[in-house]
């Protein structure tokens, strides 16, 4: 009876400590650290946040789970006063073994598991996109064609002043309507860039030769930082955009603008710089021969 009572005073405290450390997360530590406005960005920001969030709980209890076995095992089997010689040796301990081995091949399969079925679920295409925008990376800037709305925009290198922060005038923007299924192809221009927006929590590489696809649908207005994520050379630093999330007539009335400024059609590969470069050196080639 005095251990039970032993073990319900020491208990008490222990969950009462454990549920006010929850509670007493801040916004930042319940998203695990993530950037600011990426909870809800889009309609997988949710899963890899939790993704990312309940796995630093469950390895942060391995963690108190072998540091304990180690600290407890240190001071339990510790040299006694007066003892001389090594401890009794075993062969083995079956329960032990079999645990340490059993315990890492559920967690591995478990981790494997879910990140595989929340990548299947950003990975999938729509059947039949509301939009459908094709990103183009280039030295070191961006292009956007708004296949949807057959008008597109050239962007160019970002500028900075003179304490070295990029000037808004000179930031390339990809418009997005709000809540609508959205499709950006991606390619590249020279050499391989990653398509990145910080707080959609996703990225994917813009490789030669190779058109990839990222599926998503915005849920929430705002302007969200982009830039590329692979070294791709001098001015990579300043390879960055701005993607503003706007309501739909908001969206129609820049699609309109562009229309205005004559930036209707498609912008392809024939504004590849070493397309025209290799072109070039080969009828160069060609002229020597002769």
């Amino acid at each position: 009876m005095r251990s039970n009572r032993v073990n319900k005073w020491v208990a008490a405290p222990v969950a009462i400590g454990a549920a006010l450390l929850l509670a007493g997360c801040t916004p930042e530590q319940q998203r695990g650290f993530l950037p600011e406005g990426s909870t809800h960005a889009t309609n997988h920001t949710e899963g890899i946040t939790a993704l990312w969030v309940n796995s630093w709980i469950v390895l942060l209890g391995v963690g108190v789970i072998t540091w304990g076995l180690i600290i407890w095992a240190t001071i339990a089997y510790r040299r006694r006063k007066g003892q001389t010689g090594l401890p009794v040796q075993l062969r083995y301990n079956m329960p032990i073994e079999t645990f340490f081995t059993v315990v890492p091949v559920i967690l591995v399969l478990g981790f494997f598991a879910f990140t595989a079925q929340e990548q299947a679920k950003i990975e999938a295409r729509y059947d039949n996109p509301e939009n459908v925008v094709e990103v183009f990376g280039k030295r070191w800037a961006w292009d956007f064609n708004y296949i949807s709305d057959d008008v597109h925009f050239q962007g160019v290198q970002v500028k900075t002043d003179e304490k070295g922060s990029a000037l808004p005038e000179t930031m390339p923007v990809l418009m997005l309507p709000v809540d609508k299924t959205t499709e950006i192809r991606l390619e590249t221009r020279d050499v391989i860039h990653s398509f990145w927006v910080v707080e959609y929590l996703y990225k994917k590489d813009m490789i030669p030769g190779q058109t990839n696809y990222m599926s998503f649908t915005p849920t929430e207005t705002g302007t969200f930082m982009g830039k590329c994520a692979e070294l791709c050379g001098q001015d990579h630093s300043m390879m960055l955009f701005e993607l503003q999330v706007v309501e739909q007539d908001e969206y129609d009335a820049y699609v309109e603008s562009l229309r205005a400024e004559g930036n209707t059609g498609r912008v392809g590969e024939e504004a590849n710089a070493n397309i025209e470069s290799f072109h070039g050196d080969e009828a160069q080639a060609q002229n020597e021969k002769k």
